[in-house]
């Protein structure tokens, strides 16, 4: 069928396609197995909580992705709690994604190049990491391809009819940026990569003073939410600091990136694949590595919006390469499409599995659950050390039915937190020292570090010393260890 695509260039399969091949792509092996690792469980917990609930939380943690756990919350009402609600979302948000590069591509380089650059989306390996991710990256990247559709709309190629109304599609530009801002305000990234194009193609000043009018208009709505998110920083202080070797992979890319713009031969003042694409790839990835000198906060899920970019310049030099092979091999030209996303299907095939495997991501807190349910005796405390692998019995209750969490002074959901609050040491020590059999969960020995808390002192302290292991059990990132009382 991509074969015949050319005769249909004009209609709507250059955006279809891409939808339906990365929708496809996507609900491949969705479930990864019935795993779920920690920071999707984050979302799964905080989700089955109540709005109040919710709202409550987000004033002491996580209000950075506050707009994310009440679209979550609403799914879960809807359809139920499960790992296709989880991850649905971002799997039709990554289509999405790539049905704007493909109108993108179409717009500015032809309709091959539309095609291309929304088939390889998906198949970027970053993308197909947060394609089945219960987290709100893959919205964003929504957005942003969505956010540039319009930019793009707004700039030509062609001029406007006379008298053709564009506040309209200003004010989607400008609400759009909003929400992606909301779901992740370092998608505000997308903004400086905008100017670099509009400062590429020699922007009319009308078309600067709209720019920077809904642009600014985005940033102050999602001002409020800097600033206070800013105070709950501690949850990012984790990130190491930048170092060189965490340059090589965006050095990759860009390099990638800038190879593929020579393709598009990007001349100045003309709207060009290169002129959208290049910035969208180049910008937000430099603007976090310049945040991340000041503050570590150098993760590529910040920035995976950038991939957006990356695919509109791959699709650019696909369709360099088809129109380079028109005047010799007409025929072969309509091939050229079709056979390099089969070759990349194939040559990543090990990394397709590979994202789609529990062993991708560092832990599975579905299965630990499943090894207290065998091992757990009704009358067994239970301690979690860190304490936020108590994620493991909120995601899934009913496996620690009828255990004691002898170190939870405060639930979750009643202390506005996302593991709870713990008791002190000692009354950790004294709870703990009345305990004939206690089931541990913590990290496989692989992962975990040395307790750091005063409190996991205090538990891993009692345990050596007044208990001895008589079942052990560690599957996909984390460990459940059964301890009874000497004597």
């Amino acid at each position: 069928m991509l074969c015949h695509i050319s005769a249909a260039r004009r209609g709507p399969l250059i955006w279809l396609l891409p939808f339906l091949w990365t929708l496809a792509f996507g609900l491949w092996g969705l479930s990864r197995q019935d795993s779920v690792w920690r920071d999707e469980a984050a979302t799964w917990q905080v989700a089955g909580r109540s709005t109040g609930e919710i709202w409550d939380m987000l004033g002491n943690v996580d209000a950075v992705h506050g707009l994310y756990y009440l679209l979550m919350h609403a799914l879960f009402e809807v359809f139920g709690a499960g790992t296709t609600t989880l991850r649905l979302p971002s799997v039709v948000a990554v289509a999405a994604a790539a049905s704007c590069v493909a109108l993108i591509g179409r717009r500015l380089a032809g309709p091959w190049a539309g095609l291309g650059g929304g088939l390889a989306l998906g198949l970027l390996p970053a993308v197909q990491f947060y394609l089945q991710e219960g987290r709100p990256y893959a919205l964003v990247a929504a957005g942003a391809g969505l956010s540039t559709l319009l930019l793009v709309s707004l700039l030509g190629p062609e001029p406007a009819r006379p008298g053709r109304r564009v506040w309209p599609r200003w004010t989607a530009y400008g609400m759009t940026v909003l929400v992606c801002a909301l779901l992740n305000w370092l998608s505000l990234l997308v903004l400086p990569a905008h100017a670099v194009t509009l400062w590429w193609v020699r922007a009319r000043r009308g078309v600067w003073l709209r720019w920077t009018a809904y642009g600014a208009g985005a940033v102050a709505g999602a001002l409020p939410l800097v600033l206070f998110s800013r105070g709950q920083s501690d949850q990012v202080s984790w990130i190491p600091p930048l170092t060189w070797h965490m340059l090589i992979g965006p050095g990759i890319l860009l390099a990638i990136g800038a190879l593929c713009a020579r393709a598009d031969r990007p001349g100045r003042a003309r709207l060009s694949a290169a002129a959208v694409g290049l910035p969208l790839l180049a910008v937000p990835q430099l603007g976090l590595i310049g945040i991340s000198l000041v503050q570590p906060l150098f993760l590529d899920r910040y920035v995976l919006f950038s991939m957006v970019g990356l695919a509109l310049l791959l699709g650019a030099a696909l369709g360099a390469a088809v129109r380079a092979c028109a005047p010799r091999f007409p025929r072969a030209r309509r091939l050229v499409v079709p056979g390099v996303v089969g070759v990349a299907v194939l040559a990543l095939l090990p990394v397709e599995l590979g994202k789609r495997a529990p062993a991708s991501r560092v832990d599975d807190v579905l299965s630990v659950a499943g090894e207290v349910a065998r091992l757990k005796r009704d009358g067994d405390a239970v301690l979690f050390v860190p304490a936020a692998r108590r994620d493991t019995a909120l995601v899934s209750p009913g496996a620690f039915t009828g255990l004691a969490d002898i170190a939870l002074a405060s639930t979750p959901a009643a202390s506005g937190t996302l593991k709870g609050e713990e008791a002190d040491p000692a009354r950790i020590r004294a709870e703990l020292l009345g305990q004939r059999r206690v089931l541990l969960v913590t990290d496989a020995a692989k992962v975990a570090k040395a307790p750091s808390a005063e409190r996991d002192k205090a538990k891993a302290a009692v345990l050596r010393e007044r208990f001895t292991v008589v079942e052990d059990r560690q599957v996909r990132g984390r460990r459940v260890t059964v301890y009874e009382r000497l004597g």
